[in-house]
Order: structure tokens, then C-alpha cells, then sequence
């Protein structure tokens, strides 16, 4: 019996507390949870009625320090004048247009009687001598009437820089003399006449001159009519920039040119192919 009873009293014990174990005070367990949020970070949910903002990464007692030397190597590229600027598409030609238009006010009396043109070709000035009163049909001899015009031109290209490549045409009818065996021959006397002249009106030019001759190889008209081959046969003078490579060489020119020096006068009395 005695044994029995000790059971049942710890027995009873035991309920007693489970039941005490068994009640929760609402209020210590918030308490108990809200150190356990804090505690271990818990995130909180809380309205923003902004965009969050970044913070400066400067700073505030920022100051600098003196700069060191790198190792990097500077890079310029190299100019015959380091005060010019590179000229821009649209810059370039209103410089080019308001070149042609002094040179044509200067010529402004041989344009209106339909002698010579003055126009803009890409980067190069062009003054087009026609064969209206510069030369007779199928001669390379200027005429005398048309040297004072030549040599106006020949002062209006002195106050020009560039190079100046005077070019030949001629129409599509062949030609066929002793002097002139072919339009190719009659294209290069003919500029070889106006280089000539020009070289002795003005000696500072020659330098700059060179020779071409395209014979029937680039019409500005119809060869069909005698209107437009009159329009092919002419002399172009054209004024071209001066283009230098990387070491100071001149590359203007794309084609084979005859200089000043070697060009004789077309009336020198010589038979065609005679070396001087």
C-alpha cells in the first residue's frame, strides 16, 4: 500500500505539471518573439512612396594627391602645321565654291561671251577653255585673239595654290595627219600649247603644271550633233589640292603626267615625234 501511494502522489505530480506546462502567457511570447525578430534580422515590410535613392561613394574629406607618371606612351600623328584644323565635307566645299566665284568674277567678261566655264567638280576647281576662239578645227595653235584671255587666266591661277593639270579633249570624229596622227596627239599639243603660253606669262606656274591628254575618252555632250561635239573638244585647267603621303610625297596626280620642262611648242617646226 505504501508503495502504491508514492506512485499515485508522483503520478499526480506529473499531471500537475503538464497542466501548469500546458497554459502560455499571450504577452511574455511577444515579447519573446519580438527579441527573436531583432535579434536575427528579421525583414519588416514597410511602405515607400519613393523610388529608393543611391548614396555618393566620395568621400566627403576626399583630396587628391599628386599625380604619378604612367608608363603609357603618348601618340600624336604628325602635320606639316599643327595650327590647321581638318576641313569638313560641308566646310570644304563652301570654301571651293567661294574660290570658283572669285575666279569667275575675275573672268566674268570671257564667261559671258561663252569662251571659258568655271565650275566645282568634287574637290577641285575647274575652268573649261572651249574651242570657240582658242583654237582653229584640228589645229593645236591658239590663236592670237585668245592670248590676252589666256593670259588673264594665267594671272587669276597665280594667286591660286594647288596643283594645276591642264587636260585635253577632243570629239569622237578621227583624226588623221602627219602633225596629228590620232586625237590622243591632238589632245596632249593642245594642252601642251596652254601649258606653254601659261608657263611664259606667269614662270612661278610651271612648277605647279602638269599634261593630260583624254582625246574622245571623256565627252561632257553628245558626239551626235555639231553643238555637242563642239562642247567635247576643250581644255580643262583644273585646280587640284595638294595631297602628300605619310613622308611628304605628292600623290595628287593618278595618272602619268608630262611636266612643264619637257613640253614643246606646238609651233616649233619640228616633225612629230623629234626629240629636241
Amino acid at each position: 500500500m505504501a508503495t502504491f501511494a508514492d506512485l499515485m502522489a508522483l503520478l499526480l505530480c506529473f499531471f500537475v505539471l503538464l497542466l501548469s506546462f500546458s497554459e502560455m502567457d499571450i504577452h511574455k511570447y511577444k515579447q519573446i518573439a519580438g527579441s527573436m525578430k531583432m535579434a536575427f534580422g528579421v525583414q519588416r515590410e514597410v511602405d515607400v512612396q519613393a523610388i529608393p535613392m543611391g548614396t555618393t561613394v566620395i568621400s566627403p574629406d576626399f583630396s587628391p594627391g599628386q599625380p604619378t607618371p604612367t608608363l603609357a606612351q603618348e601618340l600624336r600623328q604628325q602635320t606639316t602645321d599643327e595650327t590647321k584644323s581638318e576641313l569638313g565635307p560641308d566646310q570644304m566645299r563652301k570654301e571651293l565654291e567661294a574660290a570658283a566665284q572669285e575666279i569667275a568674277a575675275a573672268l566674268e567678261q570671257e564667261i559671258e561671251q561663252g569662251l571659258i566655264a568655271v565650275e566645282v567638280v568634287g574637290e577641285e576647281i575647274l575652268i573649261r577653255i572651249r574651242e570657240k576662239g582658242s583654237f582653229a578645227s584640228g589645229s593645236a595653235r591658239l590663236q592670237d585673239s585668245f592670248l590676252p584671255i589666256l593670259d588673264k587666266i594665267a594671272e587669276t591661277l597665280s594667286v591660286t595654290t594647288g596643283n594645276l593639270i591642264v587636260a585635253g579633249h577632243t570629239d569622237d570624229l578621227p583624226i588623221n595627219t602627219l602633225q596629228f596622227p590620232s586625237n590622243w596627239v591632238l589632245s596632249a599639243a593642245r594642252a601642251a600649247a596652254v601649258v606653254h603660253h601659261i608657263g611664259e606669262s606667269q614662270p612661278d606656274l610651271a612648277p605647279r603644271m602638269q599634261i593630260r591628254a583624254y582625246a574622245d575618252t571623256r565627252p561632257v555632250a553628245t558626239n551626235d550633233t555639231p553643238e555637242g561635239r563642239a562642247e567635247n573638244r576643250r581644255v580643262e585647267i583644273v585646280i587640284a589640292r595638294d595631297r602628300v603621303d605619310e613622308e611628304g610625297r605628292d600623290v595628287s596626280g593618278d595618272a602619268i603626267d608630262i611636266p612643264y620642262e619637257s613640253v614643246m611648242p606646238p609651233d616649233a617646226g619640228l616633225a612629230p615625234g623629234t626629240v629636241p
